[in-house]
């Protein structure tokens, strides 16, 4: 019974991180997007 809530609970805080680390990288939601470019180059 331990052995299976010690590995729930190793998924749970590995969804955690993925979690963040996806809000992170702004993969997550495109509010959070940072662009490429700092200039626009097309004129």
């Amino acid at each position: 019974m331990s052995d299976t809530h010690a590995f729930v609970e190793q998924v749970h805080d590995r969804q955690r991180k993925d979690q963040r680390n996806k809000a992170h990288q702004g993969q997550g939601t495109q509010g959070q997007k940072v662009s490429s470019r700092q200039h626009s180059t097309n004129k």
